[in-house]
C-alpha cells in the first residue's frame, strides 16, 4: 500500500559512478509499475554541455542568480562541487512528495549531508564504482572533461566515497543488471517501513481490537 506522502530518496555517488542512469532505470520499472517518481532537477551555475537541455539535466543559471536563490532559502541543500554551485529547490522536492510522489535526489556527498539532517527520514544510498580502473574508463568515455578534469574528479572521488557509512545502503556498481535490482528492491522495501505503513498497520491493529472488545 502506498502512504500519503511519498518518499524521498538520497542517491550518491562520486562523478562517474553511474546513480543517474541506476536512477532513470529503476523509474521506468517504477512507471511501468504505475508509480508515480520523480528526478529532482538540480540548479547549477556550470555552463550546459552539447548535449544537456535547461529544465531537463539541470536548471542552469548563473552564480548571482543562484546566490539570491540561497539567500532566500530555496534550496532543500546546495553545494560547490569542482568549481560550480549546484542545488536542489525545496518547493519541488516538498511539493511533489506532499503530493505522494516519490522523489529521487542525485546529489554528491555534501548535498546529501544537508538532506539528512532536513529530512531525516530519507532513504540514503552510495553508489560505488568498482575499481579505480572502472572509474577512469567511465569518465573517459563520457567525452566530457579534459585529463585534469578527470584526474580532480577522481582524486575527490576518494573524499567522496569515505562517507559511505553515513547511508543506510550501498551498491557497487559493476554490472549495471544487477545495480539496477539492487536499487529497485531498495525502493520497494523502504516502502515497507514502520514509520511508512503506520496508517495501514493502525487501522488493522483496530479491527482486532474491536473484535477482541466484543469477545470480551
Amino acid at each position: 500500500m502506498r502512504t500519503s506522502r511519498g518518499e524521498l530518496f538520497i542517491v550518491a555517488s562520486p562523478s562517474g559512478g553511474g546513480k543517474t542512469t541506476l536512477i532513470r532505470r529503476v523509474m521506468e520499472q517504477l512507471a511501468a509499475e504505475g508509480r508515480e517518481a520523480h528526478f529532482s532537477v538540480s540548479h547549477t551555475t556550470r555552463a550546459p554541455r552539447a548535449c544537456e537541455r535547461d529544465g531537463v539535466d539541470y536548471h542552469f543559471v548563473d552564480r548571482a542568480a543562484f546566490q539570491v536563490m540561497s539567500a532566500r532559502g530555496e534550496f532543500l541543500e546546495f553545494a560547490e562541487v569542482h568549481g560550480n554551485f549546484y542545488g536542489t529547490s525545496r518547493a519541488e522536492v516538498e511539493g511533489r512528495l506532499e503530493r505522494g510522489c516519490d522523489v529521487f535526489l542525485d546529489i554528491d556527498v555534501q548535498g546529501a549531508r544537508q538532506v539528512r539532517a532536513s529530512v531525516p527520514d530519507a532513504v540514503k544510498v552510495f553508489i560505488f564504482p568498482p575499481s579505480r580502473e572502472e572509474l577512469h574508463r567511465r569518465l573517459v568515455a563520457r567525452r566530457q572533461d579534459s585529463d585534469a578534469a578527470i584526474a580532480l574528479r577522481i582524486r575527490n572521488a576518494v573524499q567522496e566515497m569515505r562517507e559511505y557509512a553515513e547511508f543506510d545502503y550501498v551498491i557497487i556498481n559493476d554490472r549495471l543488471e544487477d545495480a539496477t535490482r539492487a536499487l529497485a528492491s531498495i525502493v520497494a522495501s523502504a516502502r515497507m517501513r514502520p514509520v511508512r505503513m503506520r496508517a495501514e498497520v493502525l487501522g488493522i491493529l483496530e479491527g482486532f481490537e474491536r473484535a477482541v472488545e466484543k469477545e470480551e
